[in-house]
């Protein structure tokens, strides 16, 4: 430890400040859409029509089955093409966080997906056949019967979820994208002080994600019931 150089890291602070905007940018823009857009895969899965239940699983399995950074490279290659095609786009213009965000957003979707179907089918069945009963229809039953008891059951799993978007966030270097473990890389290389740069980032990320993890775990506790 004598031999490290730290000196250097609090003038890469604004920095790595502005990389870990990105970060949380990508990782609260995969969060929300992905659990908008995996609820409704969840309740395309669970539904009747065999269809729909079944391009919905096609989704699921897909995106599951692929690695990460090899989604992130697809969308990178994709949307470009696809965004000057649409939007007459030039191709000079730099995409790379729209590419990331549709990447995390579309893939992410997937793992929520399951938890969500995991959750509704959590709910005891009776619930809906008390609903139904009632007069309610389907999409309310699922709305204001269904869906709030799921998404209590739901909420430690959807943060260990959360937390592993916000490590996953780091192969966005692929593309070149700065992110906080991006502009680390690159202020250590410049100023030949990669390993301490790297450490330094690696113990932000144990800072953030374990605590977020002792908030699931307390989470879990109050929910055990």
């Amino acid at each position: 430890m004598e031999e490290f150089d730290w000196t250097s890291i609090p003038g890469a602070l604004p920095i790595l400040a502005d990389g870990m905007l990105i970060t949380l940018e990508i990782t609260a823009t995969a969060i929300l859409i992905g659990i908008l857009w995996g609820t409704v895969l969840a309740l395309a899965r669970l539904s009747g029509n065999r269809p729909l239940a079944w391009l919905a699983a096609a989704y699921v399995n897909l995106f599951r089955a692929v690695p990460l950074v090899m989604v992130i490279l697809w969308f990178y290659l994709i949307v470009p093409t696809l965004l000057q095609r649409w939007f007459g786009v030039s191709q000079s213009s730099d995409i790379r966080m729209i590419s990331a965000l549709v990447a995390f957003a579309l893939f992410e979707s997937a793992y929520y997906a399951e938890i969500i179907r995991a959750g509704v089918q959590s709910v005891p069945k009776g619930q809906v056949d008390a609903a139904f009963a009632l007069g309610m229809p389907y999409h309310l039953t699922m709305r204001l019967v269904v869906l709030p008891q799921a998404f209590r059951n739901m909420v430690p799993l959807l943060l260990t979820q959360a937390i592993i978007l916000f490590q996953d966030t780091s192969l966005v270097y692929v593309i070149g994208l700065a992110d906080f473990f991006g502009a680390a890389y690159k202020v250590g290389d410049r100023d030949g002080r990669l390993v301490e740069l790297l450490l330094f980032a690696g113990a932000v990320y144990f800072i953030l994600c374990f605590g977020a993890s002792l908030l699931v775990w307390q989470l879990q506790k109050k929910y055990s019931t």
